[in-house]
């Protein structure tokens, strides 16, 4: 057979050959949406690598993005790896300290920046040891309101540059062609590295039946930030396959949200389970009927999707609704609930039991649930830690000796606590360090937040540890309430008693308290290491 590199080139020659006519919709502001052709896309892409190569880009060098999702992110997404070059995708969320750690660490040279985030950049560029140029990704950028030095301007810089510009025909596929960084809830984040032949096969993986079956017919809209996780692939798998792209662009509400799903007949949407949970009260909301009857997927990923936030987007608006699961350094996918031909007689409560687990593990990827006894059981009872291995699995984190903890004997060990039941799904039961201890007995949290998610009158729930004299460890339930007006008491006994139906009582919390809002961390996630450091605040609530 002929040893052919996978690299990312070989998607962007494929999208301009076959697919030049098809369509990348970009919103960049409240009042702007662009839309260009992959032919377009093709063309600037070049001219942004001839303009990088011109301002000193070299292969290996670091080039960082801090930017929301819309075209000029996509045509950075393949003019820096096709050229030999890095993408360090920064994450917009992350605090100031954070920020500065990670661009120090991967020793950016170039970053490009949405004009709106300039003052982010703005405030740390002093403690910025290694960038020498900003470019700022704008429609009308005006470089005298930037106080940014060695700044210019994405459109400026393209529009002079050479569209004939040729990507080189030696690159490798082990090749580093991106990399991000965990979003951490303890430590500084940890850097992962993604070569061209891992985004590949994870981009070509997307198209399977199993996963997410993206071909040239499907309007594709990430909804989950390209900073987080190449946008779990699907950019990438979007540009090889042809398919249509819908970019949501910065500050997106769930209406924004809405209104493209129904104006560009989107097909396949992805994001967190809180991105679905603000849609899902818009829509129950909204004054006239919204029209989504185009939209034949929504993959939620990044946490538990309750399994009352499945029940409302597949029975009460007929939109199939899947989850996936994977992290920073799984590339990401990894597991997805979509059913087998046997479940095809199974009751709607079973089907949904199903559909709320992670999934049954991908096509060339293996997954173990080990504890101390060895491989658990597929019984969807006896808990272990979740270990993966697979060829766009990550092996090494970059430059961090927490490398050692994380990937042994070829295996990532994820710190995610998990059954497997008997047809072989994986079911997420907690984070390592999330799990409640009492009295000897595990208690998950995250099926005490999943359950309290379904009564009607919550909107989101998470639920801690609280330190206990004689249990050792007992659970505290967080609520916050869909309306604020309702009389408090009275919704605690409820939930008590909705509880009561699938727990036994020494799993129920010892108490429940609302408020306002969960903290989360960058992507969306719960951030129980905060409701833990206020634990006495909350108690005294």
């Amino acid at each position: 057979m002929m040893d052919t590199p996978l690299v990312l080139t070989a998607f962007l020659n494929r999208a301009e050959k076959y697919f030049g006519k098809k369509q990348i919709i970009s919103r960049t502001s409240d009042t702007k949406i662009h839309r260009i052709t992959y032919a377009d896309f093709a063309v600037r892409t070049r001219k942004l690598a001839s303009a990088l190569a011109d301002l000193g880009m070299q292969r290996g060098m670091k080039i960082g993005s801090f930017a929301w999702n819309h075209h000029r992110h996509l045509e950075t997404y393949f003019a820096v790896p096709c050229s030999g070059a890095i993408l360090h995708m920064i994450n917009i969320r992350l605090s100031a300290e954070h920020l500065i750690y990670i661009i120090n660490h991967a020793e950016d040279e170039i970053i490009l920046v949405d004009e709106d985030l300039l003052p982010i950049i703005e405030s740390i560029e002093h403690e910025l040891k290694s960038v020498k140029t900003y470019i700022i990704m704008g429609d009308d950028v005006d470089l005298s309101k930037t106080t940014l030095k060695n700044v210019l301007s994405y459109e400026q810089l393209i529009a002079s540059a050479d569209e004939n510009f040729v990507f080189p025909d030696d690159l490798e596929e082990n090749m580093t062609a991106g990399m991000c960084y965990t979003s951490a809830t303890t430590g500084f984040p940890k850097g992962v590295e993604y070569s061209h032949r891992g985004l590949v096969l994870h981009a070509l993986s997307l198209g399977l039946v199993e996963t997410f079956g993206i071909s040239e017919r499907e309007v594709i809209m990430p909804v989950v930030p390209m900073f987080h996780v190449n946008a779990w692939g699907l950019p990438f798998a979007s540009v090889n396959y042809g398919a249509n792209q819908v970019l949501p662009g910065p500050n997106f509400t769930p209406k924004i949200l809405i209104d493209l799903m129904e104006s560009e007949k989107v097909t396949l949407t992805a994001g967190v389970p809180t991105i679905w949970l603000g849609v899902i009260q818009t829509l129950d909301q909204s004054p006239e009927p919204r029209d989504l009857s185009s939209l034949k997927l929504v993959v939620s990923g990044g946490s538990a999707s309750p399994k009352g936030l499945i029940k409302a987007f597949e029975e009460k608006y007929n939109i199939p609704f899947i989850v996936g699961y994977g992290m920073t350094e799984t590339s990401p996918i990894v597991s997805v609930s979509n059913y087998t031909s046997e479940m095809d007689d199974w009751t709607a409560d079973e089907k949904l039991a199903i559909r709320a687990t992670q999934g049954l593990t991908v096509s060339l990827i293996e997954t173990r649930i080990v504890n101390e006894n060895g491989e658990v059981p597929a019984d969807g009872q006896t808990m272990g830690e979740l270990t993966i291995r697979g060829p766009w699995i990550a092996d090494e984190y970059y430059k961090d000796e927490r490398t050692e903890d994380a990937f042994r004997d070829g295996w990532l060990y994820t710190g995610d606590i998990a059954v497997r039941t008997p047809e072989g799904y994986i079911k997420i039961t907690d984070r390592t360090k999330d799990l409640i201890k009492s009295g000897g007995e595990w208690i998950s949290s995250v099926d005490l937040e999943n359950a309290l998610m379904t009564h009607e009158a919550v909107f989101e729930a998470a639920v801690i540890a609280m330190p206990h004299p004689k249990w050792q460890e007992r659970p505290l339930a967080c609520v916050v309430l869909k309306n604020n007006d309702i009389e408090e008491n009275s919704v605690k006994a409820q939930l008590y008693s909705h509880l009561e139906q699938d727990f036994a009582k020494w799993w129920l919390p010892d108490d429940i308290i609302f408020l306002k809002e969960i903290p989360k961390t960058s992507v969306g996630k719960f951030l129980k290491a905060k409701l833990r450091d206020d634990l006495e605040t909350l108690l005294v609530k």
